[in-house]
Order: C-alpha cells, then sequence, then structure tokens
C-alpha cells in the first residue's frame, strides 16, 4: 500500500490531500450506511494519532459534522506540532471551532473517559498501517481506555496496534467492531489475531486507478464470491457420471475408517462423478457398510493390518482410469506406510492430494516430493506443516503466510495451510487468503471432508490451484451455514456433507 499511495502521488499526480480527502469521506459514508440509527442524534468523538492516520479522522470529523453530527475529535498532539497533509486538515477542523481536547500525557486520559464512553461511536484514527514496533506510553494508554469504554469502535484503516502485514499485535491493539479500510484489504485484517480485532471489514475506494490496485505484480489474493464465479463451470445436460472424472482415495486403517468415509463423501458432494476407495482388505467391510455410493477396492495389507508396499502389488490396476488420487486420511504412521506413498507417487501420472499421516510420513524427506511428475495439492494442519518444515507450531502460526509459501517453493506443489484462515501458497510465490470459516470446523474430520473436496474438484478436471481455491472457500463457507443453523459447539464433520452441494449450485445457476 504504500507503494501503491507513492506511485499514484508520483506517477498520476494525485496529491496526498486528495486521497486523505477521500478517505475521510469514504469512511464517513461508511459509517452512515452502517450506524444511521447511532448517528441520530448521538456523539460521535474522533480519536486522532499525529500522523496521516490521524488526519484521516480530522476529515471524518469534518464530513460528519458538516452533516449535522455531533463531533468531538480527542487529538494526541498539538495542532501545530502535526505535519504535512494531516497537519493541513487538523487546521481546516480548527478554524471551523470544530470541538478539540488534547490527551498530551497520560494525567489527561481519565479526563476524558467520560466523553468517550458518553459517545454513541468512537472512531480509531490513533496509528495506521505504518505501525511496525510495539505500542507503549501514551498511544497504549488511550487504545486501553478506547477498548474499557465498550462503546462502538469504528478504526480507519486498520485497528490501531494490529500489524497490517501479519495481523500480530504489536502489544496492545483496539477492539473495533468495523473497520474501514483505505483502497485494499490489508493481510493483517485477515490473519488472526488481527482478523478478531478487526470485526465488520469495509473498502473505501479512495480514487486510486484501477491500474495500481489492479497491478498483476500483488501476489496476495483475497477468495471472495467473484473469485468461485470465475472458476467454477456450469454442468452441461448432456452428461454422465463419466463426464465429472473418477477420483481415488487411498486411505484407512483399524480405527480410522471414518476419515475414509468422510473423505469420499466429501469428493462425491463436490461433484465428483466416481469415487474409489483403495484401502486394507481387513477394512475393507467396515466401509462397505458404512458408504453406499463409494466403490471399494481391498488392497494386500501388512501384519499391522495397512498399506504399505505389498500394497503396491496391485497398485497399477486400481490406478487405471483415475483422474486424480487423495492419500494420507487415516493411513497411520510407519515406515511401510512412507514405502507404499513412494511407492505411489512414482507411478502416479494424474494429480495427487497429499493429506494427514501421507504428509506425516515424508517428514524429514520433503525435497523428495519435488522430484514427482504428479502435480501435488499438500494440505496440513499447523502441526504437520511444523514437521515438514522441521520447526514449531508457534512459529507456522505466527508465520503463516511464509510458511505455506515455503513449502510450496520447496515442493513445487500447490499448499493448503488448514486453520483460521486458511492461506493457498502456489509455487509461484502467490498467496491466496481464504476469509470463510469459525470455531464449528474445529472439530475431527472437517479436514478429511476439505481434502475430499479438493480431490472432487480435481477429478472433475479444474486445476490444483482452483481446486484449492474452491476448496477451501466452499467448505468454509459450510462451516458458517452451519454456525447460523446449529451454533459454534456440537456441529461434526458429516452436517458438512449435506451444505456443500447447495453451496456449489449456488455459484453455478
Amino acid at each position: 500500500m504504500r507503494s501503491i499511495d507513492s506511485r499514484a502521488i508520483r506517477t498520476y499526480g494525485i496529491k496526498g490531500i486528495v486521497l486523505m480527502e477521500n478517505a475521510g469521506r469514504g469512511v464517513k459514508a461508511v459509517m452512515e450506511e452502517e450506524y444511521r440509527d447511532l448517528l441520530k442524534g448521538g456523539r460521535v468523538t474522533v480519536v486522532c494519532g499525529r500522523g496521516n492516520n490521524g488526519g484521516d479522522g480530522f476529515v471524518i470529523a469534518r464530513h460528519l459534522r458538516n452533516s449535522g453530527v455531533r463531533v468531538s475529535v480527542l487529538s494526541l498532539a498539538r495542532i501545530e506540532d502535526i505535519k504535512g497533509d494531516a497537519g493541513i486538515n487538523a487546521r481546516i477542523w480548527q478554524r471551523m471551532e470544530g470541538e478539540t481536547h488534547f490527551i498530551l500525557s497520560r494525567a489527561d486520559t481519565s479526563r476524558y473517559t467520560s466523553l468517550l464512553r458518553h459517545s454513541a461511536i468512537v472512531v480509531d484514527s490513533l496509528l495506521g498501517t505504518g505501525l511496525s514496533s510495539e505500542v507503549h506510553g501514551l498511544y497504549g494508554e488511550v487504545i486501553d481506555l478506547i477498548n474499557s469504554t465498550s462503546r462502538t469502535v469504528v478504526s480507519v484503516d486498520i485497528p490501531s496496534g494490529v500489524d497490517g502485514s501479519t495481523g500480530r499485535i504489536l502489544g496492545r491493539a483496539i477492539r473495533a467492531d468495523l473497520t474501514a479500510t483505505m483502497a485494499l484489504p490489508k493481510i493483517g485484517l485477515y490473519l488472526y489475531p488481527g482478523r478478531e480485532y478487526a470485526g465488520r471489514i469495509r473498502v473505501v475506494d479512495i480514487g486510486m486507478p484501477r491500474k495500481l490496485t489492479g497491478d498483476e505484480g500483488i501476489r496476495w489474493n483475497l477468495i471472495d464470491d467473484a473469485c468461485i464465479r470465475g472458476i467454477i463451470r456450469p454442468r452441461g445436460y448432456d452428461t454422465h457420471k463419466g463426464s465429472f472424472g473418477h477420483l481415488l482415495v487411498l486411505a484407512g486403517s483399524p480405527g480410522k475408517t471414518g476419515a475414509v468415509c468422510m473423505t469420499s463423501m466429501g469428493a462425491m458432494r463436490a461433484g465428483s462423478g466416481l469415487v474409489t476407495v483403495g484401502l486394507p482388505r481387513s477394512i475393507n467391510p467396515i466401509v462397505e457398510t458404512k458408504t453406499t455410493e463409494v466403490m471399494t477396492f481391498p488392497l494386500p495389507e501388512t501384519f499391522e493390518k495397512t498399506l504399505g508396499s505389498v500394497s503396491l502389488e496391485r497398485i497399477d490396476e486400481l490406478l487405471e482410469g483415475k483422474d486424480a488420487i487423495v492419500v494420507g486420511p487415516g493411513l497411520g504412521v510407519s515406515e511401510e506406510v512412507r514405502e507404499f506413498l513412494k511407492g505411489l507417487l512414482k507411478r502416479s501420472t494424474v494429480p495427487v492430494v497429499i493429506d494427514a499421516d501421507g504428509l506425516n510420513v515424508v517428514a524429514g524427506e520433503v525435497s523428495l516430493l519435488k522430484k514427482v511428475d504428479s502435480p501435488l495439492v499438500l494440505t496440513p494442519h499447523p502441526g504437520e506443516m511444523a514437521r515438514l518444515l522441521n520447526t514449531d507450531t508457534g512459529k507456522v502460526q505466527s508465520e503463516r503466510i511464509p510458511s505455506a509459501s515455503r513449502l510450496a517453493r520447496i515442493t513445487g506443489g500447490v499448499v493448503v495451510l488448514k486453520g483460521a484462515s486458511t492461506v493457498v501458497a502456489m509455487p509461484d510465490g502467490r498467496v491466496f487468503i481464504n476469509p470463510t470459516g469459525n470455531p464449528a470446523l474445529a472439530t475431527a474430520g472437517t479436514g478429511d471432508v476439505l481434502c475430499g473436496m479438493i480431490g472432487g474438484f480435481l477429478a472433475q478436471g479444474y486445476s490444483p490451484e482452483e481446486s484449492a481455491i474452491m476448496g477451501v472457500y466452499i467448505h468454509g463457507l459450510a462451516g458458517d451455514v452451519l454456525r447460523e443453523e446449529k451454533g459454534m459447539v456440537g456441529v461434526v464433520a458429516t452436517d458438512l456433507l449435506d451444505t456443500i452441494p447447495v453451496l456449489i449450485s449456488g455459484f453455478t445457476g
């Protein structure tokens, strides 16, 4: 965003003060749309820092006052000490004789507690996206004060204290009900914990030339409905089950037949025409009892009743006619499973989704995936990602985008780092952040359904990139529907299955 701002000013001659004016006016318009009733007769207090974010706040205050709203400004700097475009707007507000109070020391914070608590809306214009160090001192005191008031809070561009690039909380941060962000969404608004502080997110058009905001050099993308509609294909009527692909699922071991069933049905609900499961011979009767539409293919098994090198005796027969493969759910972790996976990958000529135990058995040998001819989609949760990268889960969670991107570079595959705000990383450096989903999905088996969905899309002929993007978005959206229907506690993975085809139809209808 700093680069885009600079290019707008330098290349196109758009003055910074024009962008600031558009930003403030745009935030005011968003507030009117979101909080019309609160603005009728209620007071708005705009809390301004000394930088450009504070300058946006002075513009917001001016436009609100001109529309008849009672407005106060709390400034953390004397007007004469505010420089640049922010200073110009601060002095305009001063000349308008707008109500202004100053918080210049910690002693001043308690003086204005009552003003904040009697405001209908507090506007956070303290700190913008340029913040990179932890918030201390006076700014920290004011952030704590605003959070303590329990008022409706609107943050300008990003909640003060949230790192715009990572979502990390820099010591302390504003908990906003609404964030009005300028020109483009910021990464930190969609990665946790920043996402939890942002509230609802609205993007404000500040007049940036489309060529800048649509620059193909921007590697970070937010998945949304329009993205899915641009990928998904409507079905023709002159089709049959063979028209929509045949997925092979290689999964299961004693005690983990559920993973087989959820993966397989996830693929079928995503639209795969045919699904065959290759599984250890001894659990075949259980899976056949549990499933109706799915075909099974019992394979020779190891002494521990898992797939292993002995299972490869019939793998060529099983691979024939398949359009995509999912391998890993419930397989177990052993040297035999590792040998089975290696043998499979040497033989495969179709796209492969590697999930769960399929990932666990290659931890320490990740580079071998780079040598696989088949296109790959890897779907680790944070713990699995930590094992793959030989690091710890905390580091993965604090560096979700770099971690996913690193694994994509190492393996040449599409990487789906699961969890809150799932990250899809491409080998070419592009990253897609998924905004759908909620804690209702934090239950056993939802990952199996997801990898089945991705495999189902692959089998239908979608690319690995398209399959991963559609899979995570629609999977999360199904969780959002279930949250509305059932709440966030007690949802089980199989609840997702009936919702998935309805959502897919909504994108093709």
